[in-house]
Protein backbone atom coordinates (compact mmCIF):
# COMPACT_ATOMS: atom_id res chain seq x y z
CA UNK A 1 0.00 0.00 0.00
CA UNK A 2 1.63 3.18 -0.95
CA UNK A 3 -0.66 5.49 1.45
CA UNK A 4 1.67 5.80 4.29
CA UNK A 5 4.65 7.08 1.46
CA UNK A 6 2.70 9.73 0.62
CA UNK A 7 1.52 10.90 4.25
CA UNK A 8 5.47 10.45 4.86
CA UNK A 9 6.42 13.02 2.11
CA UNK A 10 3.62 14.90 3.41
CA UNK A 11 5.45 15.42 6.91
CA UNK A 12 8.52 15.83 5.43
CA UNK A 13 7.66 18.50 3.27
CA UNK A 14 5.57 20.04 6.56
CA UNK A 15 8.96 19.96 8.71
CA UNK A 16 10.89 21.38 5.80
CA UNK A 17 8.24 24.74 5.64
CA UNK A 18 8.01 25.13 8.95
CA UNK A 19 11.98 24.89 9.43
CA UNK A 20 12.06 27.82 6.42
CA UNK A 21 9.92 30.12 7.77
CA UNK A 22 9.87 29.59 11.71
CA UNK A 23 13.82 27.93 12.19
CA UNK A 24 14.32 29.35 15.71
CA UNK A 25 10.46 27.72 16.65
CA UNK A 26 11.51 24.29 15.28
CA UNK A 27 14.74 24.21 16.89
CA UNK A 28 13.30 24.57 20.43
CA UNK A 29 10.46 22.45 19.87
CA UNK A 30 12.43 19.51 18.71
CA UNK A 31 15.12 20.27 21.41
CA UNK A 32 12.50 20.08 24.15
CA UNK A 33 10.49 17.38 22.72
CA UNK A 34 13.45 15.20 23.35
CA UNK A 35 13.62 17.40 27.11
CA UNK A 36 10.14 16.39 27.37
CA UNK A 37 11.05 12.21 26.71
CA UNK A 38 13.79 12.37 29.38
CA UNK A 39 12.22 14.15 32.01
CA UNK A 40 8.91 11.84 31.48
CA UNK A 41 11.44 9.02 31.81
CA UNK A 42 12.99 9.78 34.97
CA UNK A 43 9.65 11.05 37.22
CA UNK A 44 8.41 7.57 36.07
CA UNK A 45 11.27 6.00 37.38
CA UNK A 46 11.42 8.01 40.52
CA UNK A 47 7.82 7.59 40.97
CA UNK A 48 8.05 3.62 40.64
CA UNK A 49 11.02 4.02 43.22
CA UNK A 50 8.65 5.75 45.48
CA UNK A 51 5.47 4.44 45.07
CA UNK A 52 7.33 0.56 45.24
CA UNK A 53 9.19 1.32 48.52
CA UNK A 54 7.22 3.64 50.44
CA UNK A 55 3.80 2.37 49.47
CA UNK A 56 4.29 -1.06 48.23
CA UNK A 57 2.59 0.08 45.09
CA UNK A 58 3.37 1.07 41.54
CA UNK A 59 2.28 1.37 38.16
CA UNK A 60 2.22 -1.87 35.98
CA UNK A 61 2.91 -0.13 33.24
CA UNK A 62 6.10 2.21 34.10
CA UNK A 63 9.05 -0.51 32.31
CA UNK A 64 6.53 -0.75 29.17
CA UNK A 65 6.09 2.92 29.23
CA UNK A 66 10.17 3.68 29.66
CA UNK A 67 11.17 1.35 27.11
CA UNK A 68 9.11 2.71 24.34
CA UNK A 69 9.77 6.46 25.55
CA UNK A 70 13.66 5.32 25.48
CA UNK A 71 13.30 4.01 22.07
CA UNK A 72 11.50 6.80 20.87
CA UNK A 73 14.34 9.11 22.39
CA UNK A 74 16.66 7.36 20.40
CA UNK A 75 15.55 6.82 17.07
CA UNK A 76 14.18 10.72 17.47
CA UNK A 77 17.61 11.83 18.54
CA UNK A 78 19.25 9.61 15.20
CA UNK A 79 18.09 12.62 13.14
CA UNK A 80 18.40 15.72 15.63
CA UNK A 81 22.09 14.28 16.25
CA UNK A 82 22.95 15.11 12.17
CA UNK A 83 20.93 18.25 12.03
CA UNK A 84 23.09 19.53 15.00
CA UNK A 85 26.12 18.02 14.29
CA UNK A 86 26.58 16.15 17.63
CA UNK A 87 27.07 12.57 16.80
CA UNK A 88 30.77 11.78 18.07
CA UNK A 89 32.61 9.96 15.33
CA UNK A 90 35.92 9.30 14.68
CA UNK A 91 37.77 12.06 12.51
CA UNK A 92 41.18 11.13 12.73
CA UNK A 93 41.23 10.30 8.88
CA UNK A 94 38.90 13.29 7.98
CA UNK A 95 41.94 16.02 9.46
CA UNK A 96 44.37 13.71 8.02
CA UNK A 97 43.62 14.60 4.34
CA UNK A 98 43.34 17.61 2.40
CA UNK A 99 39.90 19.61 2.50
CA UNK A 100 38.82 18.02 -0.97
CA UNK A 101 38.78 14.53 0.15
CA UNK A 102 37.50 15.42 3.94
CA UNK A 103 34.29 17.10 2.03
CA UNK A 104 34.46 13.97 -0.18
CA UNK A 105 34.43 12.01 2.59
CA UNK A 106 31.74 13.49 4.64
CA UNK A 107 29.25 13.34 1.77
CA UNK A 108 30.26 9.82 1.35
CA UNK A 109 28.71 10.01 4.84
CA UNK A 110 25.81 11.79 4.75
CA UNK A 111 24.65 9.55 1.48
CA UNK A 112 25.33 6.18 3.94
CA UNK A 113 23.02 7.91 6.22
CA UNK A 114 20.57 8.56 3.66
CA UNK A 115 20.85 5.13 2.33
CA UNK A 116 20.85 3.93 5.37
CA UNK A 117 17.66 5.37 6.94
CA UNK A 118 15.78 4.26 3.37
CA UNK A 119 16.55 0.75 3.66
CA UNK A 120 15.46 0.40 7.24
CA UNK A 121 12.77 2.43 5.99
CA UNK A 122 11.35 1.02 3.58
CA UNK A 123 12.84 -2.36 1.23
CA UNK A 124 11.08 -2.16 -1.93
CA UNK A 125 13.70 1.14 -2.53
CA UNK A 126 16.10 -1.73 -3.11
CA UNK A 127 14.09 -4.46 -4.02
CA UNK A 128 13.03 -2.25 -7.28
CA UNK A 129 17.23 -2.12 -7.92
CA UNK A 130 17.12 -6.41 -7.89
CA UNK A 131 18.36 -6.60 -4.20
CA UNK A 132 16.83 -9.76 -2.57
CA UNK A 133 15.31 -7.63 0.59
CA UNK A 134 11.79 -7.35 2.39
CA UNK A 135 10.08 -5.70 4.95
CA UNK A 136 10.90 -2.38 6.26
CA UNK A 137 9.41 -0.33 9.23
CA UNK A 138 6.64 1.29 6.87
CA UNK A 139 6.00 -2.47 6.22
CA UNK A 140 5.84 -3.69 10.04
CA UNK A 141 3.83 -0.51 11.13
CA UNK A 142 1.32 -0.98 8.13
CA UNK A 143 1.09 -4.36 9.79
CA UNK A 144 0.32 -3.63 13.13
CA UNK A 145 -1.92 -1.04 12.29
CA UNK A 146 -4.06 -3.66 10.24
CA UNK A 147 -3.74 -6.35 13.33
CA UNK A 148 -5.10 -3.74 15.71
CA UNK A 149 -3.02 -5.38 18.24
CA UNK A 150 -2.44 -3.72 21.73
CA UNK A 151 0.80 -2.70 24.01
CA UNK A 152 1.18 -5.72 26.77
CA UNK A 153 0.54 -3.15 29.82
CA UNK A 154 0.06 0.11 28.71
CA UNK A 155 -3.79 0.91 28.71
CA UNK A 156 -6.47 3.54 27.97
CA UNK A 157 -7.52 5.36 30.85
CA UNK A 158 -11.47 3.96 31.78
CA UNK A 159 -12.88 7.16 30.58
CA UNK A 160 -11.45 7.03 27.16
CA UNK A 161 -12.53 3.30 27.00
CA UNK A 162 -15.90 4.37 27.77
CA UNK A 163 -16.34 7.96 25.97
CA UNK A 164 -14.95 6.09 22.74
CA UNK A 165 -15.59 2.26 22.46
CA UNK A 166 -11.88 1.73 22.86
CA UNK A 167 -10.20 -1.07 23.65
CA UNK A 168 -8.25 -1.31 27.04
CA UNK A 169 -4.74 -2.11 25.32
CA UNK A 170 -3.24 1.36 24.09
CA UNK A 171 -2.74 0.53 20.28
CA UNK A 172 0.62 -0.75 19.71
CA UNK A 173 0.80 1.13 16.06
CA UNK A 174 0.35 4.43 17.84
CA UNK A 175 3.48 3.78 20.12
CA UNK A 176 5.40 2.16 16.55
CA UNK A 177 4.74 5.47 14.38
CA UNK A 178 8.24 6.70 15.49
CA UNK A 179 9.70 4.00 13.46
CA UNK A 180 8.49 5.09 9.60
CA UNK A 181 8.43 8.88 11.28
CA UNK A 182 11.79 8.45 12.62
CA UNK A 183 13.60 7.01 9.70
CA UNK A 184 12.42 9.66 7.57
CA UNK A 185 13.47 11.98 9.46
CA UNK A 186 16.85 10.60 9.32
CA UNK A 187 16.85 11.00 5.60
CA UNK A 188 15.51 14.19 5.47
CA UNK A 189 18.39 15.46 8.14
CA UNK A 190 20.85 13.47 5.98
CA UNK A 191 19.98 15.21 2.72
CA UNK A 192 20.06 18.23 4.12
CA UNK A 193 23.28 17.38 5.76
CA UNK A 194 24.67 16.47 2.22
CA UNK A 195 23.61 19.65 0.85
CA UNK A 196 25.33 21.92 3.34
CA UNK A 197 28.66 19.70 3.17
CA UNK A 198 28.46 20.32 -0.80
CA UNK A 199 27.83 24.13 -0.34
CA UNK A 200 30.34 24.76 2.84
CA UNK A 201 28.11 25.27 5.06
CA UNK A 202 29.51 22.69 7.45
CA UNK A 203 32.39 20.42 7.38
CA UNK A 204 31.46 16.96 8.02
CA UNK A 205 28.70 14.79 8.97
CA UNK A 206 30.34 14.21 12.67
CA UNK A 207 31.24 16.56 15.87
CA UNK A 208 34.47 18.03 15.45
CA UNK A 209 37.01 18.63 18.62
CA UNK A 210 34.80 20.41 20.39
CA UNK A 211 36.51 19.43 23.50
CA UNK A 212 39.61 20.58 22.34
CA UNK A 213 38.54 23.82 21.26
CA UNK A 214 37.04 24.56 24.85
CA UNK A 215 40.32 23.50 25.83
CA UNK A 216 42.03 25.77 23.96
CA UNK A 217 39.55 28.72 24.18
CA UNK A 218 39.96 28.69 28.03
CA UNK A 219 43.54 27.86 28.41
CA UNK A 220 44.42 31.36 30.20
CA UNK A 221 41.52 31.52 32.68
CA UNK A 222 42.94 29.38 35.65
CA UNK A 223 46.17 31.98 34.67
CA UNK A 224 44.67 35.07 34.74
CA UNK A 225 43.15 33.83 38.26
Amino acid sequence: MAWPHYYLLIFIAIIWVLEKFFPKFMERFEENFLVLIITSIMVVSFGQVVARYGFNTGWAAALEFNTVAFSWLILIGMSYGIKTGLHLGVDLLLNAVPKPITKLLSLFGATCAMVYGLLLLDSAWFAALGVDVRGGAIEYWLKMYKVGIGMEELRYPQFMQEAFGLQPRFHRWITLLVLPMSLAMLVFRGAQAFVDIATNKRAMLISGHEAEELVAEHKDVLKDD
